[in-house]
């Protein structure tokens, strides 16, 4: 039912009331013709807030201390970003705003919180190298989306160009996690032993130069969710539930750095091929 003029004026009225413009971006039909959207789709964006929250408050938890709390949110935060794309794409409402807001609490979440939690822990002993080191991985998180963003029609869909920044925000609050969890009451700063130290300020940096080098990852996106597969497939699974929820830190960590590693370990064998490109 088409509303009266009168209520069209009152709703003018009231919107002309609020300091905040309706978001309208262009996008396209079914058949390429040009069309404006006004709003924004709810579903995918509240996996993205959450996510956005979730980086939030792990960078609370690593200020206040509490480093175990704060690296286990970030794989909570990896879980929603993986959800709010697959929720977007399964119910056709992904849009240019829900790609930038993405990319934005992504940077907080797997670029800011693992660095703080780095440096809180562990990094903050090294004084102004420790600080140059978490910088460094924050810049190049930061670079790694932008290129990505730019990047993303261009590129085979199967492959990332450089380590994810999720699978770089695994590997370093996996190591605070690990290493946190060898003591009941956990262990960080001057606790640490040197040695340590030294070898997880390495895997920050590293960490970070993975993330915008042109190593190709698998990026899993070919998988396909919908559609029917052997039983066997979910007996797999629930075994990898078990194996995982068996001690969290360390599987967590072992599977971030085996996926971290196979890019370079895939880059040599190629080398080695001649098959580089």
């Amino acid at each position: 039912m088409n509303q009266r003029p009168e209520e069209n004026d009152k709703t003018s009225s009231i919107e002309s009331l609020l300091p905040i413009d309706e978001h309208v971006e262009e996008g396209h039909d079914s058949e390429g013709r040009k069309v404006r959207h006004k709003g924004v789709y709810l579903l995918p964006n509240l996996f993205t807030t959450a996510n956005l929250f979730a980086g939030f408050y792990s960078i609370m938890c690593a200020v206040s201390g509490s480093f175990n709390i704060a690296a286990a949110i970030v794989f909570i935060a990896m879980v929603l970003d993986g959800l709010d794309g697959r929720v977007a794409r399964m119910t056709n409402t992904q849009s240019a705003f829900g790609a930038e807001y993405d990319s934005l609490s992504d940077m907080v979440a797997f670029g800011l919180a693992p660095a703080i939690l780095a440096y809180q822990w562990a990094l903050i002993e090294m004084g102004n190298v420790g600080l140059t080191i978490s910088f460094i991985y924050v810049a190049c998180a930061a670079l790694r989306l932008a290129r990505f963003n730019t990047q993303i029609d261009v590129v085979d869909k199967r492959w990332f160009i450089g380590l994810a920044s999720p699978a770089a925000a695994g590997v370093v609050a996996g190591m605070v996690w690990a290493v946190w969890a060898v003591s009941d009451v956990g262990i960080a700063g001057v606790e640490l032993p040197f040695a340590v130290t030294m070898l997880f300020a390495v895997l920050v940096a590293l960490s970070g130069l993975l993330m915008v080098s042109n190593i190709k990852y698998y990026s899993f996106k070919d998988l396909d969710l919908k559609g029917r597969v052997p039983f066997v497939v979910i007996l797999v699974v629930v075994l990898a539930f078990a194996v995982v929820l068996s001690d969290p830190p360390r599987i967590l960590l072992m599977v971030f750095l085996v996926y971290a590693l196979s890019g370079p370990v895939q880059y040599v064998l190629r080398m080695r091929r001649g098959g580089v490109k």
